[in-house]
């Protein structure tokens, strides 16, 4: 898929996986502070700097290397640290902390969407196509952020409403970390690419058509 793409057009989906990734992770630590949470503000992770998000190996490393096996570039930034012990309104906070990220990116998505809507045929060909990717890029993150396997931010919503038993496995999954859903995502994603980009595609017909 990425070999298909003119210079230009990579060079826009990486600004946007940069921007994208660095404002999801920032409201993540925003909405911590405004539910009482200061972690992230003491870890610096409060601000739009990119390089305060990007992780070596999940944002840089584990794309590129994914990409040369010709297999679905995944990737994640470096997550924001929070209290959940310090929040207001216990595993609903969390909940409202991990959802800050994903509801971020619908909102940049339609944002984007409505510039193309309303001004696009004023704008040239480049800045509309540069506006169809950054839109598509925060619909991907958002869904696939929302699909409620630890830890994707999905899976906190889950949580706040799931019973004992559920948190119990929930909780297992999550202490496994990151190579376990990277694993997961590579030998079941013929499973979830289909459903995935379905949903993806029905909230982009809606935004930009």
């Amino acid at each position: 898929m990425l070999s298909n793409l003119s210079g230009g057009d990579l060079l826009v989906v990486l600004v946007s996986i940069i921007v994208s990734l660095t404002i999801h992770e920032a409201m993540h630590g925003f909405m911590a502070h405004w539910l009482g949470d200061d972690t992230a503000h003491r870890e610096g992770r409060l601000t739009l700097n990119p390089l305060a998000h990007i992780d070596t190996v999940t944002t840089i490393l584990l794309p590129m290397v994914l990409i040369l096996l010709h297999a679905p570039p995944i990737l994640a930034a470096k997550p924001v640290p929070f209290n959940p012990d310090r929040l207001k309104y216990d595993e609903y906070g969390a909940a409202l902390v991990a959802l800050a990220g994903p509801l971020t990116n619908l909102a940049l998505a339609a944002l984007a969407a409505l510039v193309f809507r309303g001004w696009g045929s004023e704008l040239s060909s480049t800045i509309n196509n540069a506006i169809v990717i950054f839109t598509s890029i925060n619909i991907g993150f958002f869904v696939f952020n929302m699909i409620p396997f630890p830890p994707l931010d999905g899976s906190r919503l889950l949580y706040a409403f799931a019973p004992e038993p559920l948190r119990g496995v929930m909780d297992q999954i999550e202490a496994a970390g990151f190579m376990f859903l990277l694993i997961v995502l590579l030998f079941g994603f013929q499973f979830i690419a289909g459903p995935v980009g379905n949903i993806m595609e029905s909230f982009l017909r809606f935004l930009l058509v």
